[in-house]
C-alpha cells in the first residue's frame, strides 16, 4: 500500500484493524495487537499492542511468536490486518476440526480465484505449547511460515461452504483492492 500502514487504513468508515479487532472479540476471550509502528493509533482501539519480539520485520511467524510469548490462555487465534470480512465463526470452526483431529494448530483454507481452496496460513489456531518449538525455529533463522507449520500436527479447515461469503479471505494489499472491496 505504498508504505502506509495497512491496519489503519479506512474501510467502511473505520480502520482495517478495528474491523479486524471487532469481528475477532466476540469470538475469543482477549483480544491483543501487534504492530510495529503507529503503536498509539493501535492502543486508541483499547486493548494491548504488542511490538513482534524478533527484529528486522520478520514477517507473520514474529507475530505468532509475539502472541504466543503473551498469550495466557492453551490457544492462540490469528488474523491479519488486512481482511476485513473474515468469518464471523473462524474460531468456533478452527477450535472444532483441531480438537477432532487432536492438531496443534488449525489453518483456514479458502477457495480463490482459481477455483481451488488455498491455505490462509495468518488464520490459524495455535496450541501455546508451540512457543519453544517457534522460538527455536525463528532463531535459526526460520522465516516460511509453512516450514514451520509443517513440523507440526496441522489440520486444514475448509471454508468454502454455500453460505461462507467468497471475499472472506480477501486481503487488500493495494489502496484500489481496498476500495473495490468496500464497493463488492
Amino acid at each position: 500500500m505504498g508504505g502506509v500502514d495497512k491496519g489503519l487504513q479506512n474501510f467502511n468508515g473505520m480502520p482495517m484493524a478495528l474491523h479486524a479487532l471487532m469481528r475477532l472479540a466476540p469470538q475469543v476471550g482477549e483480544v491483543m495487537i501487534n504492530a510495529n509502528r503507529n503503536l498509539g493509533a493501535y492502543e486508541a482501539f483499547g486493548v494491548a499492542v504488542w511490538p513482534d519480539v524478533l527484529p528486522d520485520y520478520a514477517g507473520p511467524l514474529a507475530g505468532f511468536l509475539t502472541g504466543l510469548e503473551r498469550c495466557e490462555t492453551r490457544w492462540l487465534v490469528t488474523v491479519p490486518c488486512d481482511t476485513p470480512l473474515f468469518p464471523l465463526d473462524l474460531v468456533a470452526r478452527l477450535a472444532k476440526a483441531a480438537l477432532e483431529s487432536e492438531a496443534e494448530i488449525a489453518m483456514a483454507t479458502a477457495r480463490e480465484q482459481d477455483g481451488k481452496l488455498h491455505t490462509q496460513p495468518v488464520f490459524c489456531l495455535l496450541r501455546v505449547e508451540l512457543l519453544e518449538s517457534l522460538v527455536r525455529f525463528t532463531h535459526g533463522g526460520g522465516r516460511k511460515t509453512d516450514a514451520w507449520t509443517g513440523l507440526h500436527k496441522t489440520v486444514l479447515v475448509p471454508f468454502d461452504t454455500p453460505l461462507d461469503d467468497p471475499r472472506a479471505f480477501f486481503n487488500a494489499n493495494t489502496l484500489a483492492e481496498l476500495h473495490l472491496l468496500e464497493h463488492s
